[in-house]
């Protein structure tokens, strides 16, 4: 796959089948995951690749509830300003990313395959972030869906590690949990912000010196 392609089409892929991700793709997976760079090369990482429906099963409400709570805290905000401006373009984008998010909730059990990250001495997550999308990225490549969330290392931290029996005295941070399953809908380029819109040069606030009207990819890139 064309690496463009990969970096303009990875996006937020919730909604997947249940079809069992075959061992070769979780292999070229994590294989690319441990390529990407980390501080000092410590690879102070450890990934847990979960299909047990048991432990699936026993996840599933813990993450219905973190979800539930991150509603009515951190976005609590967001969802009110939908509902007092629904049809507003920002109103109709984050209420599809709701429902999206919606969906992994109510159908977690459902998910084929999860990858939770952990890592040790990794204040600010830039070495194990980049070991993540790489294996998003691969993902990608592989015709797989994924998507990232955080809320359970938020709100239920310590069932997650329990369940999945990370050994408490040896203090790992659980930096994420990526869901992966054969998407139910298109690949496409998300819609984002402009590059110039949110960039600067030299100092805060002044122009970065170009403009970005369109995604400098499309897929009729490919050929």
């Amino acid at each position: 796959m064309d690496i463009y392609e990969a970096l303009y089409t990875t996006r937020a892929m919730r909604r997947v089948k249940p079809d069992p991700v075959p061992e070769s793709v979780q292999a070229r997976i994590l294989d690319a995951a441990i390529r990407a760079p980390s501080g000092g090369n410590g690879q102070n990482w450890r990934f847990l690749l979960l299909d047990d429906q048991e432990k699936k099963n026993l996840i599933g409400p813990l993450y219905r509830d973190a979800l539930d709570q991150l509603y009515k805290t951190v976005y609590a905000p967001m969802l009110a300003a939908i509902d007092a401006d629904p049809d507003s373009p920002e109103s109709r984008q984050m209420a599809k990313v709701t429902k999206s998010s919606q969906w992994l909730g109510d159908h977690f059990e459902e998910v084929p395959l999860f990858l939770f990250a952990f890592v040790q001495r990794d204040r600010t997550g830039g070495s194990i972030f980049p070991a993540v999308w790489n294996a998003q990225l691969a993902a990608r490549a592989q015709g797989v869906g994924s998507a990232l969330t955080s809320i359970l290392g938020g709100f239920h931290d310590a069932e997650v590690k329990e369940i999945l029996g990370v050994p408490a005295d040896e203090k790992w941070t659980q930096s994420c949990c990526v869901s992966f399953g054969y998407p139910t809908g298109r690949w496409g380029v998300a819609p984002r912000r402009p590059a110039h819109e949110v960039a600067y040069r030299n100092g805060w606030g002044e122009p970065v010196g170009f403009t970005v009207d369109e995604p400098l990819w499309q897929p009729s890139d490919e050929a």
